[in-house]
């Protein structure tokens, strides 16, 4: 044992007494944020634009900070990045994080001096819960990889401004910068394809513990990876490996497939961090749920997700949250965030302390004929279906065929499959009795014949990696939209089908 992974026992166990502590005084520390935040936000554009001298209590606050996406704020954002200081946030901030929109294009999130520790001290709190819990130290002396975006930043007015992960990567610390790869050139590299088969070169005969990233690239990596070397398995190329960190996505779809080009079991840790602000973290390899970040600069607004699209919404704190409820997250940060919609949905499976699942993103969902399907319902289903069936998916996207003809309209299921079910009509058959279990909406239109049976449109190999570098988003922190309420993605991914 090195004196680092000596080290790190006796300071992990520090960190998580302190984040179980914190965790059971939530609802009291959310409160003192949202006290801070205002106090603070007195000063700014904003603050004064939306009368914080007037707010001394939630109510008020409701009443003083709207609900807005990216778009009703975008102004705001604007004058700060004509180099106005104190416009969200005292200040300036000192990165803009550069994130796409699917309805706004590029979207530029500050992230300020105050908020910059909510980031980086929540990937450490991650990683020191995981040694406090388990014992296991033997990770922090191999080498590291973090697929992430490039680190290569740009200014405006004075203001670094890059992807998150391309961020973060400049406050590695100086005690893991030695273990870490690929190198900063490589990192550099945009290009996804030329990167992987870099960091393959890099990589391939070093001692890695420790693999973080988005499960489908990661994926990637894997499978480039054997067909340069020649193994079976990654447990072949990296027999130490112990340790996957991933975040984006729900990782269940791809687990199997991972797991088996891996080769052995090894530990994860799964996270939710965004450029507006690290959420939550997994806290235990034993419960269900990640830890929400109640004490970390962040005050955490939520509204069911069957209302966020009312004129008037019900928004509620974390003392009145409830469990099994959808909620959309709204974020208030010291980053100059102010009702902030981030788009996603969330499920609260403990309230002690509290946890949460992500469930999907608000835009993301199928109700072309009124059954509000969700991405926590879709991917339910196919992975049902996939274990029953002997199944592995590799990618999938649902979308709606709405015709004309009375009872012919029906969901269509582009799936790519790394092992393909014996029988596709029983695995759609699968797949459909999933649905009406998880949906009642649906279940009524398959019976009362508004709908006819989904279909499966089966996918030729590297269809969505195609799809989505047709995109100019193959790798880093993209991800694909497994749901579309209408047909811009399906009309694309039908060109790449097993049928053409």
């Amino acid at each position: 044992m090195s004196f680092k992974s000596f080290l790190a026992k006796p300071f992990a166990k520090t960190i998580s007494r302190k984040i179980k502590s914190e965790s059971i005084h939530a609802v009291e520390l959310q409160t003192q944020i949202m006290n801070e935040l205002i106090e603070k936000g007195k000063t700014t554009v904003f603050g004064k634009d939306h009368g914080f001298e007037k707010i001394s209590n939630y109510e008020d606050f409701k009443n003083h900070v709207p609900i807005v996406d990216y778009e009703q704020m975008k102004n705001y954002v604007e004058r700060v990045m004509a180099g106005e200081e104190n416009v969200l946030w005292k200040g300036k901030p000192i990165y803009f994080g550069k994130t796409s929109g699917t309805t706004s294009g590029t979207k530029y999130i500050p992230i300020t001096k105050d908020s910059i520790s909510n980031h980086l001290d929540t990937a450490r709190n991650a990683l020191m819960c995981y040694i406090a819990e388990t014992g296991k130290t033997n990770w922090v002396d191999g080498k590291m990889i973090f697929l992430s975006g490039s680190p290569e930043l740009d200014e405006k007015n004075g203001i670094k401004t890059g992807r998150l992960s391309g961020i973060v990567n400049h406050h590695v610390p100086a005690y893991l910068r030695k273990n870490q790869l690929p190198s900063y050139q490589t990192n550099c590299i945009e290009d996804w394809e030329t990167k992987v088969e870099k960091i393959v070169e890099e990589t391939m005969n070093q001692n890695m513990t420790l693999i973080s990233g988005i499960p489908p690239w990661v994926q990637m990596y894997y499978d480039r990876l054997i067909e340069r070397t020649g193994k079976k398995t990654i447990a072949e190329i990296f027999p130490n490996l112990q340790l996957f960190v991933y975040g984006g996505v729900n990782f269940a779809p791809y687990r199997e497939k991972l797991e088996r080009t891996v080769g052995k079991k090894i530990d994860g840790i799964e996270t939710y961090p965004a450029s507006e602000g690290f959420i939550a973290f997994q806290d235990s390899q034993k419960e269900t749920g990640l830890l929400l970040n109640t004490n970390s600069g962040i005050f955490f607004e939520f509204i069911p997700a069957t209302e966020i699209f009312s004129e008037h919404p019900k928004r509620m704190t974390l003392k009145d949250v409830e469990l099994g409820i959808n909620y959309a997250i709204i974020i208030n940060n010291n980053a100059g965030l102010w009702g902030y919609n981030i788009g996603d949905t969330v499920k609260f499976v403990s309230q002690n302390p509290y946890r949460i699942v992500v469930t999907g993103r608000i835009k993301h969902f199928i109700s072309a004929f009124g059954e509000h399907v969700i991405a926590e319902e879709v991917e339910y289903a196919i992975l049902e279906a996939a274990k029953k069936m002997n199944a592995e998916i590799t990618e999938f996207h649902v979308a709606p065929f709405i015709s004309s003809d009375q009872g012919q309209s029906y969901h269509e299921w582009f799936i790519e499959f790394a092992k393909s079910p014996a029988d596709m009509k029983v695995f759609a058959n699968e797949l459909e009795q999933n649905m009406m279990l998880k949906n009642i909406y649906y279940r009524d239109l398959i019976e009362g014949k508004i709908l006819r049976s989904l279909k499966i449109t089966p996918m030729k190999k590297d269809s969505f990696t195609n799809y989505m570098r047709s995109k100019g988003k193959l790798g880093g922190q993209n991800k694909v939209a497994r749901l579309g309420n209408d047909r811009s993605v399906a009309d694309e991914l039908s060109t790449l089908t097993n049928d053409n």
